[in-house]
């Protein structure tokens, strides 16, 4: 967990120009990068590609943070992040209407609304509609397609969970949890 206020005063050397400064508010938000990621499946893409989005969105955010906006650090650079990596899986597909455009979320398969509505001013009615509908529709796709053992290893990796605490939880080895991440990944990357 970061600290707030060192943060701010890492951010405050690396505005004036401290590469080291720069260089370990970067290091402690590495994490954070691969935790947004995390949930992205880029068809055709490897996830270290969409790390190193995520890596462009902190930079952006550690270069361009005011704190004269009165929002944490954190919080302004986990928004740069997440909407860095959503335009990169975008622009990768180029499809219109599909919300994420051919990526494959390992979000939660329930609608979130909160998150949709901090969004709407991106996108048009027309889209939140298409996006509620492909939603629930993936929540379907889940249930009738994933194991219970997928569904549960797919909860707990969303959640953040290394492999080792997945099999503590679920009662399987390491490479038995590996295996059913590679089988969730496989089985949707099929229907879309």
């Amino acid at each position: 967990m970061t600290d707030p206020a060192a943060d701010e005063q890492l951010w405050r050397a690396a505005s004036l120009g401290d590469t080291d400064a720069e260089e370990e508010l970067i290091k402690r938000y590495q994490i954070m990068v691969r935790a947004c990621a995390r949930p992205y499946f880029l068809a055709g893409g490897d996830s270290e590609d969409l790390i190193q989005e995520g890596m462009v969105g902190l930079l952006s955010a550690v270069r361009h943070f005011d704190p004269g906006r009165d929002v944490a650090f954190k919080t302004y650079a986990e928004r740069c992040i997440t909407s860095r990596l959503v335009t990169a899986v975008r622009t990768a597909s180029r499809f219109k209407h599909r919300p994420l455009n051919d990526s494959i979320s390992f979000e939660s398969p329930q609608f979130d609304e909160r998150q949709i509505m901090s969004e709407s001013h991106l996108r048009d009615p027309e889209e939140l509609v298409i996006t509620k509908e492909s939603t629930d529709e993936l929540s379907s796709t889940y249930a009738r397609e994933l194991s219970k053992l997928e569904r549960e290893v797919l909860r707990y990796f969303l959640d953040g969970l290394s492999y080792r605490d997945i099999a503590a939880r679920t009662g399987r080895s390491e490479k038995s949890v590996d295996n059913a991440v590679q089988r969730i990944r496989r089985k949707l990357s099929r229907l879309h």
